[in-house]
């Protein structure tokens, strides 16, 4: 019997054929998409934000000091337990935390303030010191009134120290003049003074 080697060959390599040109295009179509993506995100010029100021209100830590408040899952967040932020839209549990958001980066970027503090120039800082001068009431304090206080405070306490040699003295007399008083020989003898040791029969 002849034997045919006319089968069909079967396709054993088990690895996958990759079009390359199929490839290629999709690799170009991604690239497009990020420089569309990347041009549409640049921004103009960098925001300018404004520089650090003094708060110009009172920051009110104490008003719901030692007061109770029912707190309710359903509450709006400004009726919430502890401290809203308008700003922020936040709630903040504690006062020093609630301090240390209204200092910090986020809430100051909300007020449209950047972290930086502007450069004082000297004219400047020569009307401060003068506003401050003229704050200051005159005749506070003097290098007399310091003398004056220094000087009082050692009489005060010279006296002192004076005093409690005196005492010290009354109390060394009160010893030295302190004497037993005389008891009535029967109360004595009554009380168990009589004599130790040593019992009397009369």
């Amino acid at each position: 019997m002849a034997s045919s080697n006319t089968t069909h060959g079967v396709d054993n390599t088990f690895r996958k054929k990759f079009d390359t040109e199929e490839y290629r295009e999709r690799a170009r179509e991604r690239e497009k998409k990020e420089a569309e993506r990347s041009k549409s995100q640049s921004k103009g010029p960098p925001v300018q934000r404004a520089p650090l100021k003094h708060r110009d209100y009172h920051v009110d830590l104490e008003s719901r000091l030692g007061k109770t408040q029912v707190v309710t899952p359903v509450a709006p967040l400004s009726q919430q337990a502890g401290y809203f932020c308008r700003v922020c839209d936040c709630v903040v549990k504690d006062s020093a935390n609630y301090l240390d958001h209204i200092n910090g980066k986020k809430h100051q970027r909300a007020l449209g303030m950047s972290m930086r503090v502007e450069r004082s120039s000297l004219e400047q800082v020569q009307e401060r010191f003068e506003v401050l001068k003229k704050r200051k009431t005159p005749g506070t304090f003097s290098e007399q009134d310091l003398d004056e206080r220094i000087r009082k405070q050692q009489e005060e306490e010279e006296e002192y120290k004076r005093q409690r040699k005196e005492k010290k003295k009354e109390k060394k007399k009160g010893k030295v003049t302190e004497e037993v008083p005389e008891m009535d020989p029967e109360v004595a003898e009554m009380m168990g003074f009589g004599g130790f040791g040593s019992s009397k029969k009369s």
